[in-house]
């Protein structure tokens, strides 16, 4: 009997230590990224999501125990589900934010800091961006998947025919619309610089202008004004600086030699006139040179002009990866896992550059043959424009704030009211966003 129990005691010894080696395998693929289910949104586009999946499959088959669920929709539809999601407090572990909206996620206290992670595993002098997503405090709250950031286009054919030099890199804004001058066109073929021109009867401006990121806030910065402060909660419209800009801008439009905002309504898109030759200059991000392409110009990109004083300002938004707060423990490690392979990798980072749709993050891709070839020819001004390159003052309400900048600005650009009572009005309506959010 002894023996037998013996032989027992022995069984039990084995399973007991066999069952407790399963439990600790188990356990460190939790702790280490294994058999993790991973939520991650991204706002889909014909042109990315196979591109999309297919890195997503190879991180999978790199990280076989982090198992990715995806959650994707058209731009519009995705922000608007996420902020339901985050209310309900079912927003994917990990997504791909609008840059200009990070600050709107980070301030509600819905993403988890990523500043000691980012200093453990990333060097930052390796990334174009990664400051554009720290806040005040020093602390980061997403990695950029990818870097838009604007220059100056324009179509040489049309500097061609109208006889005038390509732009350059001096050009200050006055020199910029004396070309503008003579490149806006109207139905007759007379030039805006001839006493005949008609400017009821437009078929090409000299530069096309849209809103904030591709329009007023360039020429504001370099004319030393803006809308916020450095702490982005007090408005600074009412300035001279903005009044000179804004000066600028309105005369450009009362001779059309830019379009007004119900100029624009004629066309396709906000985005059209220069891709359908309707504008022989235009303010552009990266993505713009998809459209660009398309229609087969003959253009090329320089640097956006100077302003009265020399300084330069080049609107950048780093659309980036954001980590939900609440995906703790095993979840939030397979989320960072997943943010350090898309900027990591040259390979992920060279296959997303492919598409053309964004400056790459990591600056050894973004400096290399494959990013730097191919049309524009000077790729190289979107590279060297982060020297002077800032944010678009987005904070916690910047949708809103800009929604009722362009409601006041807008006026005077059709010409309803002077410069100096549309920023009266954007100045008090901008502070009282600001103030209900800020000072609650």
């Amino acid at each position: 009997m002894k023996s037998q129990h013996k032989k027992w005691g022995a069984l039990l010894l084995a399973i007991t230590l066999l069952s407790a080696l399963l439990i600790s395998g188990c356990s460190t693929k939790g702790k280490g990224g294994g058999d993790v289910e991973l939520k991650l949104g991204f706002y889909s586009s014909a042109q990315s999501d196979e591109k999309m999946q297919e890195l997503i499959a190879k991180f999978q088959e790199k990280h076989p125990n982090i198992k990715i669920k995806t959650e994707s929709s058209p731009y519009n539809q995705f922000f608007q589900k996420l902020d339901t999601q985050i209310a309900a407090e079912s927003a994917p572990d990990v997504w791909l934010s609008d840059g200009v909206l990070v600050p709107k996620y980070a301030e509600r206290g819905v993403l988890k800091d990523l500043t000691e992670w980012i200093q453990r595993d990333l060097k930052a002098d390796d990334y174009y961006g990664l400051e554009f997503n720290k806040d005040a405090a020093g602390k980061y709250w997403g990695v950029p998947q990818g870097i838009q950031i604007a220059v100056l286009y324009y179509n040489k054919d049309m500097f061609d025919e109208a006889q005038i030099e390509y732009p350059t890199e001096a050009w200050t804004w006055d020199d910029l619309k004396a070309a503008a001058e003579k490149l806006a066109k109207d139905a007759n073929g007379k030039y805006a610089v001839d006493p005949s021109f008609d400017k009821n009867k437009i078929s090409q401006y000299g530069l096309t202008f849209f809103s904030i990121t591709e329009g007023w806030m360039t020429v504001l910065k370099s004319y030393g004004g803006g809308v916020l402060n450095e702490t982005l909660d007090q408005s600074i419209i009412d300035s001279p600086e903005n009044k000179a800009a804004l000066d600028w801008i309105v005369d450009g439009m009362q001779r059309e030699l830019l379009p007004t905002p119900s100029d624009l309504k004629s066309f396709q898109s906000n985005m059209a006139p220069f891709p359908s030759k309707a504008a022989a200059m235009r303010i552009g991000i990266y993505a713009r040179t998809i459209d660009a392409n398309a229609a087969g110009l003959n253009y090329d990109v320089t640097l956006l002009p100077k302003g009265p004083e020399g300084k330069r300002f080049s609107p950048v938004i780093a659309n980036s990866w954001v980590i939900n707060k609440k995906a703790e423990g095993a979840v939030g490690e397979a989320a960072w896992e997943w943010v350090k392979f898309w900027a990591t990798e040259d390979e992920v980072q060279k296959e997303w550059a492919s598409l053309g749709e964004a400056v790459p993050v990591k600056k050894s891709v973004a400096n290399s043959e494959q990013f730097l070839s191919g049309s524009p020819a000077n790729k190289q001004a979107f590279l060297d424009s982060f020297e002077f390159a800032g944010t678009l003052d987005v904070n916690a309400v910047w949708s809103e704030w800009v929604g009722k900048f362009n409601d006041s600005i807008n006026r005077a650009f059709e010409g309803e009211v002077s410069v100096e009572q549309a920023m009266k009005q954007a100045d008090q309506e901008v502070q009282k966003v600001l103030d209900e959010f800020y000072k609650k």
